[in-house]
């Protein structure tokens, strides 16, 4: 059965992690998606070691490359050039995260291949958008986690701002390019037209911030870094027990009275301080140490089946490790193993998608450097001696 997007061509051209998460989340719907990289080099991410596969291919570049083919192209050359807009002429969506303005000067841009092909839809990512006062800046994860306030509330609440563990607003923002690329696609349907698309690593890091951004617009108070609290539910946080921590989820005042219950303090939910979640949360700072002392009194092992059984949301803090072994993950078949063109087992964490009719298939392993060079170039027309010529120029 075809992919829910068979028949949709993707030209990627974007490097590193928020491009090539958008464009690998199209290919596992089913879209053509074909990696445009550096002669001799590639995508930034395949020398991000270690760890890598035997072959030195990191493991960096496998997490966002699934799916897809790879042409080497060197798109500064005039050669290289006529070989993207080519590819352009018959494609669906071409993703890019050049600098502003970067592939106008090669003649690569949206109003350039836009005359080539009036339906396609072009998504460019960039640091801070296609227009501002920091339009010209580079983007970088790191910063843009800083700038949008996420570093502000991550963190423990009388220490430093801290990143989150993995680059949240570059795979945020590759996720909205997806998202924004099947709108277009379905908005060209009815006008028969393609469209251009701007997306910002700093628009989408500050739209992610969710509850936090409204606690600051309706509330007017700079929201404050909690640790691992909440800022609108208490107690909702991580708590130490004998052998370790685990995570309390008391989501309402029903969950809270069971979990009095459960420590042996029912006196609690009746305390008019802790009654009600807006009291609790102005009273966190007594509520709080109360449970953290009865919590040391028994391990992670026995509160989590006894506030199971309450009915109170609860879960461990687990290791990757731990993650990878967990039933339900096995279950839910989120580790994958593929095999390369040289017949290398590659292991890669599945697509989370689950469609009844049109389920995601995996047909790709991540590309070796230029694997379908050849292949893409016969397709275009060009014979062996033309291909060969292209070689030696260093354009392919």
């Amino acid at each position: 059965m075809a992919g829910a997007l068979a028949g949709i061509k993707v030209l990627d051209l974007s490097r590193v992690l928020a491009g090539p998460w958008a464009g690998q989340l199209l290919a596992d719907l089913g879209a053509e998606v074909l990696k445009v990289e550096r002669p001799g080099a590639g995508d930034d991410t395949r020398q991000w070691a270690p760890p890598s596969l035997a072959d030195g291919t990191a493991a960096y570049f496998l997490c966002a490359n699934r799916g897809k083919r790879s042409v080497t192209v060197d798109i500064t050359k005039p050669e290289g050039q006529e070989i993207v807009r080519a590819l352009a002429r018959d494609a669906d969506v071409v993703i890019e995260n050049y600098k502003v303005g970067g592939l106008k000067k090669y003649g690569l841009d949206y109003d350039s291949l836009s005359q080539l092909n009036p339906r396609l839809v072009y998504c460019s990512i960039t640091g801070f958008g296609q227009d501002g006062p920091y339009a010209e800046l580079p983007g970088y994860d790191y910063i843009v986690q800083g700038m949008s306030g996420l570093m502000s509330i991550t963190g423990p609440a009388d220490g430093e701002p801290h990143k989150v563990g993995v680059a949240v607003t570059d795979l945020f923002t590759g996720i909205y390019a997806s998202n924004a690329i099947l709108a277009a696609i379905i908005a060209r349907q009815s006008s028969g037209k393609g469209q251009y698309i701007d997306m910002a690593l700093f628009d989408c890091a500050l739209a992610s911030l969710a509850n936090i951004n409204m606690n600051w617009l309706i509330g007017q108070q700079v929201p404050p870094r909690l640790g691992n609290a909440h800022a609108n539910i208490v107690p909702y946080q991580v708590f130490a027990c004998a052998d370790g921590h685990f995570i309390l989820a008391c989501g309402n005042d029903k969950q809270f009275r069971a979990v009095c219950q459960v420590i042996g303090l029912p006196q609690l939910a009746d305390d008019e301080r802790f009654a009600s979640n807006p009291q609790r949360v102005k009273h966190r700072a007594s509520i709080v140490p109360l449970l953290a002392e009865a919590f040391m009194g028994n391990t992670r092992e026995q509160w989590l089946k006894q506030l199971d059984e309450a009915g109170v949301p609860c879960g461990p803090i687990n290791t990757v490790d731990e993650a990878f072994r967990d039933p339900q993950i096995r279950h839910r078949g989120m580790e994958i193993h593929m095999q390369d063109s040289v017949g290398q087992n590659v292991p890669l964490v599945g697509c989370p998608i689950k469609l009844s009719g049109t389920p995601v298939e995996y047909n790709q392993a991540p590309p070796k450097l230029g694997e379908h060079t050849d292949d893409v170039l016969r397709a275009l027309g060009y014979d062996a001696a033309r291909i060969a010529t292209l070689r030696e120029q260093g354009t392919v």
